[in-house]
């Protein structure tokens, strides 16, 4: 006689990989156009106002990571986003949460897109700037770092990733003390 799983249990991996999978694709997407446009269109101008000075619109080369960090390490930057790259896609079998995979489709598509510039970009592989352009409350990032379509995807999953983890939401999509229960494990302990 077989049981029927419990209800907390989510439809098999594929379908989240998939998903997964299509987030960091559309996310790529549009990194990369909003780049090819920005290339395009922002070289040698001064920043484009728009919503009032709510948001600017100019192209700046980072070296570095948000903040200005990390300015002499592009080479660093490459291989921690090909790490990040690696991680996710090695985490992706495991996946059964619809939460984690549009959080860990958004870091892989912000990721893959910053690391596209980083291997193709002037100044040359593993060093290569990445195209910035949009600066919020004032231009040339004074109030607040510029940047780019793939930043904020990162930093959207990344909030994601923190508060799925903050919930006690597992990669298979059940909650911790679920878990826990399910190994056997007492909760008072």
């Amino acid at each position: 006689m077989t049981t029927d799983p419990p209800a907390t249990t989510t439809a098999p991996g594929p379908t989240r990989v998939v998903l997964l999978s299509v987030i960091a694709a559309v996310v790529l997407a549009l990194d990369v156009v909003t780049k090819v446009i920005a290339v395009a269109q922002l070289e040698h101008r001064p920043p484009v106002e728009l919503l009032g000075g709510l948001v600017y619109l100019q192209l700046i080369r980072n070296p570095g990571a948000a903040f200005s960090l990390a300015t002499g390490y592009t080479w660093v930057l490459t291989v921690v986003a090909i790490i990040v790259v690696v991680v996710i896609v090695r985490v992706a079998r495991r996946l059964r949460s619809v939460g984690w995979a549009v959080a860990l489709g958004l870091v892989l598509g912000g990721a893959l897109g910053n690391l596209g510039d980083r291997l193709f970009r002037s100044p040359g592989p593993l060093q290569g700037h990445v195209v910035d352009m949009v600066s919020v409350f004032a231009p040339d990032g004074r109030v607040w770092p510029v940047f780019n379509a793939a930043d904020s995807a990162i930093v959207c999953g990344g909030i994601l990733l923190v508060l799925l983890a903050l919930t006690g939401r597992e990669l298979d999509g059940r909650r911790t003390q679920e878990k826990a229960r399910d190994n056997g494990e007492d909760e008072d302990a």
